[in-house]
């Protein structure tokens, strides 16, 4: 059996237990690889063998065999390209997979002490947020995100989600994940669980509560998501308060109507005890008015929510939708709290300038430099 990534940890230790390794090797060997490739940050030659004896000393002698039989080079995807926005905050990774298609994960870089918890200002300092892929394209074809304007092409092993996270640490010290690039994570559901397992688990130590799952509503997903991944954040496209004009904006959402997608989310808020994030992009005309806002409240004020506004970034002539004004944005916002006393927070827009902001990750190559700005609030300082 060919596997596609030294991370696709099933399926490794599967393959361990075969010729009678014990699994727990696994875990030592992603040590070894992660701390290499994060703090010496090294060259990964596609032309040369790994030398795993060099790199993963101390494994039983039968494990190096089946390492090097699969696994050439100690990551199965390498990093393409890296583009940065002007403003420094924001860097988008362009990785090519083993078979030759690409994803593009996002870095979004904050500062703790801008969010406050309990009222007061948070400790701490700048920390990072690693935006990841869970398929190359989408088959949502939700009519503002340009991803979907690329089709589904396939989904990624576990192990292709979590060398994203080992490719963006060369950069940044990655605090929280969320699974909002491309694709739909809930499509691809045993991958990314099993990655989730991964990233909380030696050598990541990654927080459930750090990391964040966005769906559209994959309504049989969400109903055992949280027994697989307990203590994991749950945000849910919903984008519309009424499932007409979800119809209109995201197609998918015929086969999964508004009563049954609340019914599921009220189920799994009840078991998980959590806040659930919504997101909620704004459409000029579309979804914006004010009855839209009360609808929205209505649907919403028996929910324990948070509820983010997220500003259209355009995606050139792939859509015909126009970006909501700041006024309107406002107002909605005020009657979201003023009237139905639920938080809503508006998600400020990063990486727009290198095609990295919310619904324009498509396989393009924009060339951008560095620069300054100041650091922002993160999606961490929503959810909890």
């Amino acid at each position: 059996m060919k596997i596609r990534s030294v991370f696709d940890g099933g399926a490794l230790k599967t393959e361990f237990e075969k010729i009678g390794i014990d699994p727990k090797f696994v875990p030592i060997i992603w040590k070894h690889l992660f701390l290499t490739l994060r703090n010496t940050n090294t060259e990964i030659n596609s032309d040369c063998n790994w030398e795993w004896e060099k790199h993963v000393p101390s494994l039983p002698s039968s494990a190096y065999p089946l390492l090097r039989s699969n696994f050439k080079t100690p990551l199965s995807s390498t990093l393409h390209s890296v583009f940065h926005s002007s403003d420094n905050l924001t860097s988008k990774l362009l990785i090519k997979l083993n078979n030759g298609e690409f994803v593009e994960a996002v870095i979004m870089r904050y500062d703790t002490r801008l969010g406050k918890y309990g009222g007061k200002p948070r400790l701490g300092g700048p920390r990072a947020t690693l935006c990841i892929s869970s398929q190359v394209g989408c088959k949502m074809g939700c009519r503002f995100c340009a991803t979907g304007s690329m089709g589904f092409k396939s989904n990624l092993s576990s192990g292709e989600i979590v060398e994203q996270l080992v490719h963006a640490s060369s950069f940044a010290q990655i605090r929280n994940v969320v699974f909002m690039g491309m694709g739909e994570p809930l499509n691809n559901y045993s991958a990314v669980v099993e990655s989730v397992r991964i990233m909380t688990g030696s050598p990541f130590q990654l927080s459930f509560k750090r990391i964040t799952i966005s769906t559209v509503g994959i309504i049989h997903a969400i109903n055992k998501l949280h027994n697989d991944l307990p203590g994991l954040n749950l945000a849910v496209s919903l984008h519309a308060p009424a499932q007409d004009i979800r119809c209109q904006i995201m197609p998918a959402a015929r086969a999964f109507s508004l009563e049954k997608l609340m019914n599921s989310l009220q189920e799994y808020q009840r078991k998980s005890l959590q806040k659930i994030l919504i997101e909620y992009i704004m459409l000029d005309g579309v979804n914006d008015e004010e009855h839209h806002a009360h609808l929205l409240g209505k649907l919403l004020e028996t929910f324990e929510v948070v509820v983010n506004l997220i500003p259209f970034n355009s995606i050139g002539t792939l859509s015909q939708f126009k970006p909501t004004s700041e006024q309107k944005v406002f107002n909605f916002q005020k009657i979201l709290r003023g009237t139905y006393d639920i938080r809503t927070t508006v998600r400020k827009q990063m990486g727009e300038d290198i095609s990295g902001a919310c619904g324009q990750l498509v396989i393009k190559a924009p060339d951008m430099s560095l620069g300054n700005a100041d650091p922002l609030t993160d999606i961490e300082d929503l959810v909890i």
